[in-house]
């Protein structure tokens, strides 16, 4: 290692400790620990641009171990980019500051996926090694390797011990994603102490039995030995690669090296100035980092803007070589191609003519819009003939066939929202994940993170509600759906026909900042006359009386039909309708709309719904009821169950006249 190498990993290590130090908060163990290998990442074998961020091409980074987040704050710092200042460092973890606790995407340049929950990076890398492979077989031609580049991950043991990551590589190394790179950063180190408490298993050995090709670097500082694994694991054309990186937790500080305080306290001011001091910084003061080292990281940075140069050079020879090829490059990366898509699908918008599931409806509405939105791509967790969520002629994502749109993901509902995540955030596609709505527990950390992140990844959840019948209550959802409308920036969708299945696809597919849950029926589902378009506000009059009603009966999905039943069996009273598909939405509109579908003036209100009334209590006040279920469910034919829970015209209006 030259002087000017160690002197510039050693940046990174006091940056984090300066930060950490002044913030008295952090985990300055990984940047300590990971800052050789991340530097010989980033400054010899990653393709990056500091000057343009969103470089159509780059290498992707995501720091799984998302704690340790100074590490790369202060790569992007040193790297300059987008101005990451100096004073954005010293103001790491502060209130509104370009340097959170955590990385953020859309917060600060240059941060690929948002991280903190372990694991979650590992699997939204995957995802991104599939949406390159894709891409890459949907527009390469001989001579132009227009989408061409890698996926690294660094994540440390917490990572390797969280399920997700089992999930994910075990498809990775099915579809044999080789542009994935995984850095494992192994210090045998836990919050607890010695991961041997808790961790013994040969992971090199399970990763080979996921069908990744691993490489082991015995000395994490020794950045020959790391530029050699990441150019052998480039040179393996038909396994995912998984580099084990032998390092000391808080590297360079005598009193934390390899010690469990290092992981997630400030080292304490004595402690940095002694790690200075063995380091042989030239300079005690906070922040200080030599202009050489700068200019060095400058230079490197000048190098990348070249590689982006040649490959602008070649992209241009591409489009006016295939000027058909550029006009489809558009349109997967037009972030109103939803809307295009729809307003070019003659038949999206059709007249419900008989009962049907609104999950086959959204089946048939997914393979009329395939051919519009050719960047549509998506699957199930081993559910797709139940879900109704495979696209005809769209053929199967797979090692052999990567243009395949359909999307396999096995029974893994964590990883496959993950994935779904990365693949969004990948750039180019359009993506739609499903599962069995009670399953949707399995989904929901990751479905924070689509939220969070404001990545409007499509969720479509079948058999939504005691409807599931004969499969009993571990099958049948109750309080699923308070627990996704509680989510900020998530919308929940749960249409009761045909035209607000059709808006509901329509909401998702143009949604731009949030994601949006379909959850749809088993059991078909009458077409309701007054249903319409005014679904895409949330809720609406789907049933009106004569002047003001005295009487509001509020349901969603299954339940409308039922609400307006029990309505004719009120002849004596003024009672409107609302169907609520989607309170979110509901919630965006004006107060002046609210007020017209919802009169504060009339405070005798019963909403139904065959799930928990949680949530349900700002629409129906103090003065309101609910038809709702207070338990797990049970065993048997959908009809009698929703009789046995009192979800009958008659139950609906007796609970209303008690009012």
């Amino acid at each position: 290692m030259s002087k000017i190498e160690t002197m510039s990993v050693n940046a990174i290590r006091v940056l984090s400790a300066d930060a950490i130090q002044k913030a008295k908060s952090g985990h300055p163990g990984l940047p300590l620990g990971c800052a050789s290998a991340a530097y010989e990442l980033w400054a010899n074998h990653m393709n990056h641009n500091p000057a343009d961020p969103n470089w159509a091409n780059r290498d992707r980074f995501i720091l799984s171990g998302g704690h340790g987040s100074m590490l790369l704050y202060s790569l992007l710092h040193l790297f300059g980019y987008g101005d990451l200042s100096k004073e954005d460092i010293m103001n790491f973890r502060q209130l509104g500051s370009l340097t959170p606790g955590h990385p953020e995407y859309g917060h600060t340049v240059g941060i690929e996926a948002t991280t903190g929950p372990l694991g979650a990076g590992m699997a939204m890398a995957v995802g991104m090694a599939a949406a390159e492979t894709h891409l890459a077989e949907v527009f390469n031609k001989e001579e132009y390797p227009v989408v061409d580049h890698y996926t690294f991950v660094l994540g440390g043991d917490g990572c390797m011990m969280e399920g997700i990551s089992s999930e994910a590589f075990s498809l990775a190394g099915t579809l044999g994603l080789s542009k994935l790179i995984v850095l494992y950063d192994s210090n045998k180190i836990s919050i607890e102490g010695s991961t041997d408490i808790a961790f013994t298993e040969n992971v090199q050995k399970r990763m080979e039995a996921f069908g990744f090709q691993t490489i082991t670097v015995e000395d994490g500082n020794d950045l020959e030995a790391i530029g050699r694994a990441i150019e052998e694991a480039k040179e393996d054309t038909e396994h995912p690669s998984f580099i084990t990186i032998k390092t000391q937790i808080g590297f360079g500080c005598p009193a934390k090296q390899g010690k469990a305080s290092a992981h997630g306290e400030p080292l304490g001011e004595e402690n940095v100035l002694a790690m200075k001091e063995n380091l042989g910084w030239p300079s005690m003061e906070p922040f200080y980092v030599p202009d050489e080292v700068y200019e060095h990281y400058a230079h490197l940075a000048e190098e990348k803007a070249e590689t982006e140069a040649a490959w602008n050079v070649m992209f241009a020879a591409y489009c006016e070589e295939y000027p058909e090829m550029e006009a489809l490059w558009n349109a997967y990366h037009d972030e109103n191609a939803g809307e295009k898509a729809i307003e070019a699908c003659a038949d999206f918008w059709s007249k419900p003519e008989k009962a049907d599931a609104t999950r086959n409806i959204s089946g048939k509405i997914l393979n009329k819009i395939r051919t519009c939105m050719p960047n549509l791509i998506g699957g199930s967790a081993d559910l797709a003939p139940s879900n109704k969520t495979n696209m005809s002629d769209m053929g199967d994502f797979s090692r052999e066939n990567r243009g395949g749109r359909n999307l396999h993901f096995g029974v893994r509902e964590l990883a496959m929202t993950a994935i779904g995540n990365g693949m969004m955030l990948h750039g180019g596609l359009r993506v739609f994940i499903a599962t069995f709505f009670v399953f949707s527990d399995y989904t929901k950390p990751m479905a924070r993170l689509s939220s969070l992140m404001g990545v409007p990844l499509t969720y479509v959840f079948t058999h939504d509600s005691i409807g599931v019948g004969e499969d009993g209550p571990t099958h049948e959802p109750i309080e699923q759906m308070a627990m996704l409308r509680a989510m900020p920036n998530f919308h929940v969708f749960r249409p009761c026909d045909e035209t607000e299945t059709e808006c509901a696809w329509y909401s998702a597919l143009t949604s731009k900042k949030t994601p949006t849950a379909l959850v749809l029926t088993r059991q078909n589902l009458t077409p309701m006359e007054g249903s319409s378009r005014e679904a895409l506000k949330g809720g609406y009059v789907i049933d009106d009386c004569e002047g003001t009603p005295d009487l509001i009966f509020i349901a969603s999905g299954s339940e409308v039909e039922l609400a307006v039943n029990a309505k004719k069996l009120l002849a004596d009273r003024k009672v409107r309708v609302v169907s609520m598909p989607c309170m979110d939405l509901f919630e965006e509109q004006s107060a002046e709309y609210k007020e017209s579908v919802l009169p504060k003036s009339v405070r005798k209100r019963v909403a139904v719904e065959a799930l928990s009334d949680f949530g349900w209590g700002r629409y129906v006040g103090l003065d309101g009821a609910c038809v709702t279920m207070t338990g797990f469910g049970a065993s048997g034919p959908a009809n009698q169950l929703f009789e046995h829970f009192g979800f009958t015209a008659d139950h609906v209006a007796e609970v209303a006249r008690s009012l």
